[in-house]
């Protein structure tokens, strides 16, 4: 018995030392592609000594003798910290994931082939201006010396990844750069989604009720649409599945629906600063990935010094400021797709009508290679109105009827497409003026730019306008027959048509999404926008004061009250406030008093330690769903985030909007009063059985959780502890400080969807300007750099970012000197 004791004790002493020595070397082979940031080296590619100064929280500052070299220098530590990531994002644009990852991406790269992104933005580089091909391909240099050197010298393959993956790298294109930028429009573009529920909705709904659940943002609009099945002669059995829809697949691109780009940017003119500068401050939001998107940097340009957040990738610097110009960027929610049907020849399925009689489809064959299995051939099909989408991307078929298809009309695939020499202008300017000349290039995905220089303030909407005509049949808000003339694009406006607010009386501009102009169809920007609700509490911030200051920027980009709550809470709970009899503890009429008890005292704050934003989300999660599972079925899993304008609605009994609370299947009438009570008996079941306890410890933090989340090892066990960044959040979907809410899963309320970075500037005193990402700047999971800036973050804390380079030297982490070799 002793030596099976003994001998058990060995196997185990054994089988620990083995995975000790496993361990070792992975962590060995994975640590070789930490890059050495204190070096000299040769470097093929420069025409003169190019420095790199990495300050204390790993931010490169980057000077050399000409601009070219500069940008040289930026391709450079992109690839050093963000290969990866990089090649990632190219593989997605170019639709060659399933190269690596298998079938289960084939969807995602279908999508960018039927896309034909790549083919667009190998054509888009001649048309850049010089400055701007040379800036390319000096980047482009700048990632192959990088890539020259983990080639040549074993440098652990540039990224612990490509021991998982294939590492098969090939080298870097201006192309690339401008298909990346291409990529952000992809994963800006929420209209498409807009459109296909919108068309579900009205096949489903009554036209009075679809303005209730749909609603228009308040300001003139129009809710009355065509019906959708009467527009193309199909009736309305044909589309009797509206529900069924697909998990996303593997690395999909595009967003779904409320998880596009959002943002919020504002600035004062120096009369509304207590310093006498002009302010301005931004956060752009997108989904939460490890590492972020962001990547911190300062180039020393010939036209002087800029600082702010790149995006690996692109040799451009999307925000960020110089000594006397700043700029912000938001999503401006431009309605720039839309969805046509085509009617295809019955007697040849590749034709397609049109005003003209019927014309064929311009078609070629796509093959995209898929690990370890037989290639696949799409035929690439193009009407007059843009790319033909089948049936199972976006889960079109559901609205397309037999015998048509669907093609999407998009200012994004164009050849003609200049945004990377708008985006190199605009990093040159020095004026708002400048600014504003330096966007009229700019094709997509458009944007919001709030700019400051050191008098002016403006905003501008940038990004190209489609012309439509005024008889259009849906004005753009659900597909339309593509073979109807008044239905097609004819053109796109001229860019001063687009909204420009400059050096506004008040003395500040600002933008949360919210809707910025009141202009009717067809000068219109979108019947749909990305925020009711934030603006309004920005708007109370900023007249609060009469001048501002940094701090008072900083105070605003963190706050974390919900003007929704404050709203909705009154009404919905009008009569359940206070009424009732005394209850035991251990029921549920106990359990109710004491959540509206603590929600009557509640100012709307969704702050991480407290108990009451949990409670709120989850009535109002469990309102909605009370409100609309009746009425629309199983198309109400579609509704995964709170419609706040749809609430009030109902509880003010807008227009009739009341009915939504009658259950149509009962035979009583309930009222809302009735409603708001079973769905927070409903909400305070849900917490008991998630969180347990008594309803004074539950935490919105622990529930409002981020994770930054690697795209490919996230999912994987035991790694996903040390890939993943994961945090404790205030904020939520309608605060300042937004943290937008995953709406599906078991947790319904992780926060997904956020400001990835912020920075403010004070132009009486530039070089006091503050900067943050969300993780870190390095990519690599084994470097102290991975999330060391995304505790400050976290923190609600930044890091200053001067254009000082002793102050830069002063605390650097490591300073690179690449010399031209001979």
């Amino acid at each position: 018995m002793g030596k099976v004791v003994l001998w058990m004790i060995r196997i185990v002493a054994g089988l620990m030392v083995l995975a000790g020595l496993v361990m070792t070397l992975v962590y060995y082979l994975a640590a070789q592609s930490l890059p050495d940031y204190n070096v000299t080296r040769q470097t093929a590619g420069i025409t003169a000594p190019v420095e790199i100064v990495r300050n204390n929280a790993n931010i490169p500052h980057i000077f050399a003798q000409n601009d070219a070299d500069v940008f040289f220098g930026l391709g450079y530590v992109h690839a050093q910290d963000r290969l990866w990531q990089m090649m990632m994002m190219r593989r997605t644009a170019q639709g060659r994931l399933s190269e690596v990852f298998g079938r289960r991406t084939l969807q995602a790269d279908e999508l960018m082939r039927r896309l034909d992104l790549y083919t667009l933005a190998k054509a888009a580089v001649e048309v850049q201006d010089d400055d701007t091909k040379a800036a390319l391909k000096a980047y482009s240099s700048g990632v192959n010396a990088y890539l020259s050197r983990v080639n040549s010298e074993a440098l652990g393959r540039g990224a612990p990844e490509f021991f998982l993956f294939p590492n098969d790298v090939s080298p870097w294109q201006p192309a690339d750069s401008i298909a990346i930028l291409k990529l952000l429009g992809v994963q800006l573009a929420g209209q498409l989604e807009e459109e296909l529920l919108r068309a579900r909705v009205t096949l489903a709904l009554p036209e009075d009720r679809v303005k209730d659940i749909l609603p228009d943002i308040p300001g003139t609009g129009v809710a009355a649409l065509p019906d959708y099945a009467a527009l193309l002669d199909v009736p309305k059995t044909r589309f009797a599945n509206l529900t069924k829809r697909q998990d996303l697949p593997d690395l999909w691109p595009a967003p779904r629906r409320g998880q596009a780009g959002a943002s919020n940017a504002w600035a004062a003119s120096a009369k509304r600063s207590a310093a006498g500068g002009t302010l301005l401050a931004n956060d752009p939001h997108l989904g939460f990935t490890a590492p972020s998107i962001w990547y911190l940097a300062r180039l020393e340009l010939s036209t002087g010094g800029v600082i702010g957040g790149t995006i690996p990738g692109m040799p451009a610097m999307m925000v960020g400021r110089s000594d006397s110009f700043g700029w912000g960027v938001t999503s401006s929610y431009l309605d720039d797709q839309d969805l046509h049907v085509e009617k295809l020849n019955p007697d040849n399925p590749n034709e397609v009508q049109t005003p003209e009689g019927f014309k064929p489809l311009i078609k070629r064959g796509s093959i995209v290679q898929i690990k370890d299995e037989a290639p696949v051939t799409f035929d690439l099909q193009w009407s007059e109105n843009g790319p033909i989408l089948p049936g199972h991307l976006f889960d079109l078929g559901i609205i397309t009827p037999p015998g048509h298809a669907m093609s999407l009309n998009w200012t994004l695939l164009t050849k003609e497409d200049r945004s990377m020499s708008a985006a190199i202008r605009l990093l040159r300017s020095k004026t708002v003026m400048e600014g504003i000349a330096a966007g009229s290039d700019y094709v997509a995905p458009s944007l919001t730019l709030t700019m400051a220089d050191q008098e002016n303030i403006a905003m501008k909407v940038i990004g190209a306008m489609p012309k439509r005509d005024a008889q259009h049949q849906t004005r753009g808000r659900i597909p339309s027959p593509g073979w109807v003339v008044e239905n097609r694009w004819q053109g796109i406006l001229s860019y001063s048509a687009n909204p420009e607010f400059v050096q506004p009386t008040g003395g500040i501009v600002g933008n949360t999404n919210n809707k910025l102009v009141d202009r009717p169809f067809p000068n219109h920007m979108s019947y749909d926008w990305g925020d009711s609700q934030r603006v309004q509490r920005w708007s109370r911030l900023m007249q609060a004061r009469e001048v501002h200051t940094r701090d008072s920027f900083i105070e605003a980009q963190l706050d974390s009250v919900s003007v929704t709550a404050r709203t909705l809470l009154p009404l919905v709970g009008a009569d359940l406030w206070f009424t009732g009899d005394a209850a035991p503890d251990g029921t549920p009429e106990r359990a109710r008093q004491r959540a509206l008890e603590l929600l009557a005292n509640w100012n709307g704050e969704m702050n991480e330690h407290m108990p009451e934003p949990l409670i709120y989300s989850a009535w109002l999660r469990a309102l909605q769903t009370r409100l609309i599972r009746d009425e629309l079925g199983p198309l109400a899993g579609e509704f995964t985030q709170i419609e706040p304008i749809f609430i009030e609605r109902v509880y003010r009994d807008v227009e009739g909007a009341g009915i939504w609370c009658d259950v149509i299947q009962s035979a009583p009438k309930e009222t809302c009063t009735d409603i708001a009570r079973v769905a927070l008996d409903d909400a305070l079941l849900w917490l008991d059985e998630n969180a347990g306890g008594k309803q004074e410890s539950l935490r919105w933090g622990d529930f409002h959780e981020v994770t930054h989340k690697h795209p490919v090892l996230g999912d994987i066990p035991f790694l996903s502890w040390f890939v993943n960044i994961r945090q404790s959040t205030s904020g939520g979907d309608n605060t300042l400080m937004r943290g937008r809410t995953a709406g599906t899963g078991n947790n319904p309320y992780r926060n997904v969807h956020g400001a990835g970075y912020r920075g403010v500037y004070d132009f009486a005193d530039p070089n006091s300007s503050l900067f943050v990402i969300s993780t870190g700047q390095s990519g690599h999971p084994l470097s102290r750099h991975y999330d060391d800036l995304g505790e400050l973050w976290r923190r609600g804390e930044y890091t200053p970012m001067s254009l000082d380079p002793a102050l830069a030297r002063a605390a650097s982490v490591g300073v690179t000197q690449l010399v031209p070799k001979n």
